[in-house]
């Protein structure tokens, strides 16, 4: 399959709600602190008796279509995926952008906002391929380190950062439900399953041991 991945005004990040972004929940990581002398997390992997769909852009106040709404978005960046001209995947990264938290008020580091693939093209490279971008352009930037945010009940996305070679560094178990936070003054939206939040730090101007991201 021949695919094109290049840079695209952060003005078309819109037109990634073409791109679904919908998973099945059969299983999720359960993460617990290694050994204070050791370091590190242990997720194991658990099924769970009843599936369900998550579907990020169905809750309120998330989604591409959203983002210009909450935040200053003129610095971020998008890149995305065609395949014989259709769009199959994109990457959007946040950076210098003020309100959103998980940047920290620094100008060094991007957070990777959002980043999918359409169903029918997982597993063939795609991701892959806008995650390199993000760093690339992150580089572009001066950034030192690309932030991560997701979820425990995403097992397939855990693992492909861990393919990534990037390292978890921090486990947030938050039993307000409440999907990614990322403005004070954006509050917690109501949702049926409790939210575990992992988060990926990785510096942009090295790469990590496999062993580093084995527990993603």
């Amino acid at each position: 399959m021949n695919i094109e991945i290049s840079e695209a005004p952060i003005t078309a990040v819109m037109e990634l709600a073409r791109v679904p972004i919908a998973f099945n929940v059969d299983r999720v990581f359960d993460v617990a602190a290694q050994d204070h002398d050791v370091g590190g997390f242990v997720l194991s992997e658990r099924r769970l008796d009843v599936s369900y769909v998550k579907d990020y852009d169905a809750i309120d106040g998330e989604g591409p279509t959203q983002w210009a709404q909450r935040f200053e978005i003129s610095d971020w960046g998008l890149i995305m995926a065609h395949s014989t001209g259709r769009l199959v995947g994109g990457a959007v990264m946040a950076f210098n952008s003020v309100g959103v938290s998980m940047l920290e008020g620094r100008k060094d580091l991007t957070v990777l906002w959002d980043i999918r693939v359409s169903p029918e093209v997982r597993g063939q490279g795609v991701g892959s391929g806008l995650f390199r971008a993000a760093e690339v352009w992150s580089i572009e930037r001066g950034c030192r380190r690309l932030k991560v945010e997701t979820q425990n009940i995403n097992v397939p996305a855990c693992r492909f950062y861990a393919r990534q070679d990037v390292c978890l560094e921090r486990f947030t178990d938050l039993p307000i439900p409440s999907f990614r936070t990322r403005s004070s003054s954006f509050g917690p939206k109501i949702s049926v399953h409790p939210r575990s939040d992992l988060q990926i730090l990785r510096p942009t101007n090295t790469r990590l041991h496999p062993s580093a991201a084995a527990n993603c």
